[in-house]
């Protein structure tokens, strides 16, 4: 989470940590500016709602630290998980009033908005943007399609190597690092999260989270920290293509 100091020094859009990925990544300097004109920055805490699914969207944005959750209730009152939101993920759609599911933080979290108005306005005018959202709205049509093949037909194990190869290539992508060498990160959810976003119990995430430990294929230190020693082999695991994968 960005403390108050650092948040504030991401202000300036050519500062900004997700800026090669988000939205606005092919925008020019006048372009930058005129959108610097209608942004602000949101914080939410762990477990916050960001936006309840129906309610009234006033604005569109990106994440820049966290990750969130996008959830659908059902009539009976189930809930499933249906997507995350990780850094440079966009949420809210424009052209639309409502939003579509609940948007939940799952950890701290640090959004860049726009006012939704003078964003749409912008992007009748803005090239750039509009053809960097249509690749962002693609590339989660991508993801959308393979996570209905992780849920439906991989095993426990596949999914949670699924799950640790998607995270593992958006830190590198966002930080802008190879995939040749071990990839460290910090894995941004529990494993009740996990279980919840997988369709698993938390025995069955912890039981195989072990067992990817204890074949090597991952590294862990306490609970969270993940380092990936040799990518294709996780990959294998996830019964993908080594350079295939959900989520890029």
């Amino acid at each position: 989470m960005l403390n108050e100091r650092s948040l504030a020094a991401h202000q300036d859009c050519k500062d900004c940590p997700i800026r090669h990925k988000a939205v606005c990544a092919r925008c020019e300097s006048d372009e930058l500016e005129r959108l610097e004109e209608i942004k602000y920055y949101r914080r939410f805490e762990a477990g916050q709602t960001v936006v309840w699914s129906g309610d009234r969207m006033d604005f569109v944005g990106s994440v820049v630290s966290g990750i969130a959750t996008l959830t659908q209730t059902m009539e009976d009152g189930r809930t499933q998980m249906v997507g995350l939101l990780l850094p440079s993920d966009f949420v809210g759609r424009p052209g639309r009033s409502t939003a579509a599911y609940d948007v939940v933080a799952t950890t701290d979290l640090v959004m860049c908005c726009f006012r939704k108005s003078p964003f749409e306005d912008m992007m009748g005018r803005t090239p750039h943007i509009a053809q960097r959202l249509l690749e962002m709205t693609l590339d989660e049509l991508d993801a959308a399609r393979e996570w209905m093949l992780v849920l439906g037909r991989k095993t426990a194990r596949e999914k949670i190597a699924s799950l640790i190869s998607i995270i593992a290539r958006r830190d590198a992508s966002l930080h802008m690092r190879t995939s040749d060498g071990p990839l460290a990160f910090d894995l941004p959810l529990t494993r009740e999260a996990m279980a919840d976003y997988l369709g698993l119990t938390l025995e069955t995430v912890s039981r195989q989270i072990s067992a990817l430990k204890k074949d090597g294929v991952i590294h862990l230190e306490g609970k969270r920290h993940v380092t990936i020693p040799d990518m294709d082999r996780l990959m294998e695991e996830a019964g993908d293509d080594a350079d295939g994968g959900m989520l890029v």
